[in-house]
C-alpha cells in the first residue's frame, strides 16, 4: 500500500527528502515507517497521520499522509 511521508524542519536534511511516497506492507504501524527513516530515533518528533496526533502502534493505510516534524516552541 501506498502512502505519503513528509519531514519538516532540521529532519529533512538527516532524512535526505522533504517529501516521500511509500509503498510498505499491510499492517505497518506508525512505528514501522519511522523506522523506515534515517532520523535518530533517540530525537523527539511530532507525528501527525492525516491531520491527527499519532502513536507509534497505530497501523497505517494506503493513501495515508503521514507528517514527522521536530518537537518546537514559540509562539
Amino acid at each position: 500500500m501506498k502512502l505519503t511521508v513528509k519531514v519538516i524542519g532540521s529532519l529533512i536534511e538527516t532524512a535526505g527528502f522533504s517529501e516521500k511516497e511509500f509503498d510498505v506492507p499491510a499492517g505497518t504501524t506508525v512505528g514501522g515507517l519511522t523506522a523506515l527513516l534515517t532520523i535518530d530515533r533517540t530525537r523527539p518528533v511530532i507525528i501527525t497521520r492525516n491531520g491527527h496526533a499519532a502513536a507509534d502502534g497505530d497501523e497505517v493505510a494506503s493513501g495515508d499522509r503521514v507528517v514527522v516534524s521536530p518537537v518546537y516552541s514559540g509562539g
